[in-house]
């Protein structure tokens, strides 16, 4: 059964302009030979929580989701990216789901 990682970075007031730039530069270029489809989509608010940077990953399972983590911590593009996306993060909520039993299934 697939599993979803969603990932929220919440940004210091203001530096949601340079933490896009340093994503659009440094981070996606970092991920994306590891992606392999697996990304959703990336997303920003517009209402409610604000300052935050939100992405939808969907693994085959649990192994798939460590092992791909695993690689792109070892990446050095992803260590450099880290280093420079990591001052502008105030915090982080991870949360693995789980496709409802009903309804639509996720567009992968």
């Amino acid at each position: 059964m697939a599993i979803f990682e969603l990932r929220t970075y919440t940004l210091y007031v203001g530096k949601l302009a340079e933490a896009v730039e340093v994503y659009k530069t440094m981070g996606w270029p970092a991920l994306e030979p590891h992606n392999g489809g697996r990304l959703i989509g990336y997303f920003t608010g517009d209402v409610g929580g604000m300052n935050q940077i939100v992405h939808l990953w969907r693994f085959d399972d649990d192994a798939d989701r460590r092992a791909f983590w695993s690689a792109v911590y070892a990446d050095e593009s992803f260590k450099a990216f880290g280093a420079k996306i990591r001052p502008l993060i105030q915090s982080q909520d991870n949360k693995l789901l789980l496709s409802a039993p009903w309804g639509p299934a996720p567009a992968t």
